[in-house]
């Protein structure tokens, strides 16, 4: 068996020796999808051996946290996956309050819930709508109104349209505005009323059946050996949720029962994704019928330089994308010693080294679409 790479210059296999080919795919340019290459080991237009290779957007975030304050890295991490800002945002905070024992009034904690939900499901209608279009299998604008309105949401309460920045050691940037909770109500409504579009749009058409069902299976093993977490875990049955399993700010005191199928393909992620996002939407909605009933303070009042005390702490959030963990080590100055980041992506996108062989190249469009990355989360 010889090996010829894809480029100028190759030369042919001697006579009566098969031949493998390797193909490059990426790295894309920042301004797509991101900056993956995945090198394929390819037996005519079948796939032999996968190898993804990261670091094209590395942009040296952790290194970053050790020269930031405790509040100016709640910018950085919110970057990572730029889907879900709130979320990593939270995971910094959620260290840092651990490592000074600080209880966070009643009133931030469920309206982090809220927030959290909220982005979780901008998360998946993102995904819902622009994979299902590269298969042929949606209309050009699915999703995006929907998404236009829990954007609107987000940035009435904190600015931003992305990159929040409502999160703070102690609570949240500042009270929930007049009126805001009824437009979290209307909007999560209609978000509902689109859902059996995506069911029909999506899931009712035979090309998007044919593209995904018993495509890039991910068994349950793999699952657990790489680490991978999730939605794409959850399709495989690995019923891990820390909202249910390690209960974190409101969790403990809501119903949340993983949304788990068994098949671990590409139908079954994507199916997990659309029944995650009623799920989060019912979430939401109990959130903001509690925060009608509370009152008081949303944040606590700092020392001008905040301080953690010598010591370490672990916090981990189940993320839209999977678990992400952070790592704080301080040794009392006013900024981390070490901030260490275990970003759901990372783990997740290694498994395609086990799910693209056997597939053919036409494969790569449904089984990427399914993995849920983003490369900033792989990067970091």
């Amino acid at each position: 068996m010889t090996e010829r790479v894809v480029g100028i210059g190759a030369a042919a296999a001697a006579p009566g020796e098969t031949e493998d080919t390797v193909l490059t795919i990426g790295p894309q340019h920042p301004s797509a999808h991101g900056a993956l290459r995945l090198r394929l080991t390819l037996d005519g237009d079948r796939i032999v051996a996968a190898e993804p290779i990261v670091g094209f957007l590395h942009r040296g975030a952790e290194k970053l946290f050790e020269v930031r304050d405790y509040r100016q890295i709640i910018m950085l991490a919110n970057r990572h996956d730029w889907l879900s800002a709130f979320a990593n945002e939270l995971g910094v905070v959620l260290a840092v309050e651990r490592m000074l024992g600080m209880t966070v009034p009643e009133r931030a904690t469920w309206a982090r819930t809220l927030l959290a939900e909220l982005n979780r499901v901008l998360s998946h209608l993102m995904f819902l709508g622009v994979h299902p279009l590269g298969l042929g299998s949606a209309p050009p604008d699915l999703g995006v109104a929907e998404r236009e309105r829990l954007r609107w949401v987000m940035e009435e309460i904190s600015g931003g349209r992305m990159h929040y920045m409502f999160n703070r050691v102690g609570g949240l940037k500042e009270d929930l505005p007049d009126g805001w909770l009824d437009q979290v109500d209307q909007t999560v409504a209609a978000v509902r009323r689109r859902l059996p579009d995506y069911e029909e749009l999506i899931f009712g058409d035979p090309a998007f059946a044919e593209r995904t069902v018993g495509v890039g299976r991910l068994d349950r093993e793999t699952v657990l050996q790489y680490g991978v977490s999730g939605p794409i875990a959850r399709a495989s049955g690995v019923g891990l949720d820390l909202r249910r399993d390690d209960p974190y700010l409101a969790y403990g005191e809501l119903e949340v029962t993983p949304v788990t199928e068994t098949a671990g393909d590409c139908h079954a992620r994507f199916r997990v994704l659309l029944r995650q996002v009623e799920q989060s939407l019912t979430l939401a909605e109990a959130c903001a019928e509690r925060l009608r009933e509370l009152r008081g303070p949303v944040n606590q009042r700092l020392p001008k330089v905040l301080r953690p005390p010598e010591g370490h702490a672990y916090a981990w959030t189940e993320s839209p994308l999977g678990i992400n963990g952070y790592y704080l080590v301080s040794k009392g100055d006013k900024t981390p010693w070490r901030l260490k980041l275990r970003s759901a992506s990372f783990n997740n996108v290694q498994a395609l080294r086990e799910v693209l062989p056997g597939h053919t190249v036409a494969d790569i469009v449904p089984i990427l679409g399914s993995m849920f990355f983003v490369v900033g989360d792989i990067d970091k």
